[in-house]
């Protein structure tokens, strides 16, 4: 008798699992999808704008949005063509697709995208955004939404802002990498690796946006001949609109306020005394900030540490085994970071972008003076333009690597 309810209950047991076996029903190959790499967003030209087709409204039947119409370029994998490897001789076929369509929102752009290719539009192997710096002062609020809502979208993919029309970096060969999305992502993704920016993916650029006491920062890509891509600068916002950039050498600068320990950044400093300079390298950083109220005004008090290297010597005459020469080095070097940095605020200040996030100390560390005068964003970049500053800067240097004679 045991053994026949023990059957039942098998069968009660396997009946309610079927269920669970339901195994790839809704599953597509990855040859049937339209694997989308990479997107640059520019404005669109009145010749583009011509180009609308009525995919997504009829025309002169809907009021259509009052933002700019914008053009989207997307870049597209070939199926079978994407190296696993080095490239091989004789191989013709490009690996990815390039499309152009315009629209008068991101999503609609998307709609039109799919008008134009056989499989469905997949963006779940999105790597980079590319914005035109035209775009980039407009406003990013306009795609925020559409890119935060789509599932498929990965946080880790990388925005960029361009100096050129985005669409020009669609275009590109470099001689690195077959894949230019690739490229491109890559060399975001190490540039923070070996200390030349700060860590930067779309998750944390809309962290930071959505942030009451820090404005948002991207990096500021330039072309540089057919194949060849600079990091330029790095572009920092007012919100969502870009106010402005640094030049290449103030994001060591902007990463030392920050406190981002790795170095990567090397400047020439005058040796006092002589018509010499010597290259002195960052290698890493230690900062400390203190926020209070000085006389009912909020006061900052910044102190920077940098462990250096002279990496390189104008000329055979300077001794660098004299401790006397090392310490004069090491105070102009202080005196300039000083100098840099305090610019750089300054700079900041005037366009009302708190990128380097001070605000979010003032709201941590004296949250009744937050509460009670500050309260919203809008409120602290007001009063970010009359911020006072105590700049402090030590540079020790613990490693020559060169003869002494």
């Amino acid at each position: 008798m045991w053994q026949k309810h023990r059957k039942i209950k098998v069968v009660i047991m396997f009946y309610f699992l079927i269920p669970l076996l339901t195994g790839c029903w809704d599953s597509k190959e990855i040859e049937q999808r339209a694997n989308v790499l990479a997107i640059g967003i520019d404005k669109a030209s009145e010749k583009d704008r011509k180009q609308e087709d009525e995919v997504s409204h009829l025309s002169k039947k809907y009021p259509i949005p009052d933002e700019e119409m914008i053009k989207v370029t997307a870049q597209i994998a070939v199926p079978g063509e994407i190296p696993l490897g080095p490239q091989q001789p004789g191989g013709s076929v490009k690996p990815v697709l390039v499309v152009e369509v315009v629209g008068h929102t991101l999503e609609d752009a998307i709609l039109n995208l799919q008008q134009e290719v056989a499989d469905e539009v997949f963006l779940g192997h999105l790597r980079i955004i590319v914005l035109s710096e035209e775009i980039a002062r407009t406003g990013t609020a306009r795609f925020n939404d559409f890119l935060r809502r789509n599932p498929e979208i990965r946080r880790t993919a990388s925005l960029v802002i361009s100096k050129e029309p985005a669409s020009k970096y669609m275009n590109i060969i470099p001689e690195l990498e077959r894949i230019p999305s690739l490229y491109l992502a890559d060399m975001v993704d190490n540039l923070s690796a070996i200390g030349k920016f700060p860590p930067s993916f779309i998750g944390l650029f809309w962290t930071i946006y959505s942030s009451k006491g820090q404005d948002p920062y991207l990096p500021y890509l330039e072309l540089k001949g057919k194949s060849t891509i600079q990091l330029n600068g790095l572009a920092y916002f007012n919100k969502d609109r870009m106010v402005g950039k640094t030049n290449p050498l103030e994001i060591g600068i902007f990463m030392a306020v920050r406190g981002i320990g790795r170095g990567g950044y090397g400047a020439f400093a005058e040796v006092p005394g002589t018509d010499e300079s010597v290259l002195v390298r960052a290698v890493s950083r230690n900062t400390r900030t203190k926020v209070m109220l000085k006389n009912g005004r909020p006061h900052v008090s910044i102190k920077v540490q940098y462990e250096s290297e002279i990496d390189e010597k104008e000329s055979a005459k300077i001794q660098l085994s004299d401790s006397a020469i090392l310490k004069k080095i090491e105070k102009e070097t202080s005196k300039n970071t000083k100098k840099a940095i305090e610019k750089l605020i300054a700079k900041t200040q005037k366009k009302k972008s708190d990128i380097f996030g001070f605000g979010e100390h003032f709201r941590a560390k004296l949250p009744r003076y937050w509460n009670k005068s500050v309260k919203t964003k809008d409120k602290w970049e007001e009063i970010y333009q009359n911020v006072t500053f105590d700049v402090k800067v030590d540079s020790h240097i613990h490693r020559v690597g060169m003869k002494s004679k």
